[in-house]
């Protein structure tokens, strides 16, 4: 695999607010559009038959000072869903790897890294909130993606696994 420039990965990446602070090197920042938080009940079983998602509730965010342009959301310790402002469209042979940053993680929350591939629209995010209280801002700079090219031919195997040791024994049945 083959990491992209951040120049080059803002191709694959649509609404991109303010490029001169969110594409760097190797990464681009991927800012908060709404928070949402989650009902208390889901469920999931075998084949998706009973698969219940877990209901969502969009938090309204608040002015905290007056001169404040933009708004902030009160989240308290527990899990929500972000999504994100930014789009990914990546070509067949690209993968992009979804990370918290560094501020986010030292503020008390994170996400789970993600690698995706694909049209994903909108980008989502499962936030969870460590820290008693944490406030984020419109358009917070929240997490990194980073894009690789796959080099070569991605193929499906089609024979089964094979065991890596010569000769491998069958356990004898006991009479």
């Amino acid at each position: 695999m083959q990491l992209l420039s951040g120049t080059a990965s803002a191709t694959q990446i649509k609404g991109i607010l303010h490029p001169q602070y969110q594409i760097h090197g190797f990464s681009i920042h991927l800012t908060v559009r709404n928070i949402s938080s989650l009902d208390s009940n889901a469920q999931i079983d075998f084949g998706g038959g009973e698969y219940v998602a877990a209901g969502r509730t969009e938090i309204a965010p608040q002015q905290v000072r007056p001169e404040d342009k933009y708004l902030w959301w009160d989240l308290t310790q527990g899990t929500y869903i972000v999504q994100c402002n930014e789009t990914l469209h990546l070509a067949p042979d690209e993968i992009a790897l979804i990370e918290p940053e560094d501020r986010l993680l030292r503020a008390g929350a994170s996400h789970v890294p993600l690698f995706v591939r694909g049209h994903i629209d909108p980008v989502e995010l499962l936030l969870d909130v460590g820290v008693t209280r944490l406030r984020v801002k419109q358009n917070a700079r929240i997490t990194r993606v980073r894009l690789f090219r796959i080099e070569g031919t991605i193929t499906g195997s089609s024979s089964p696994r094979k065991s890596s040791a010569k000769n491998p024994k069958r356990a004898s049945k006991k009479k």
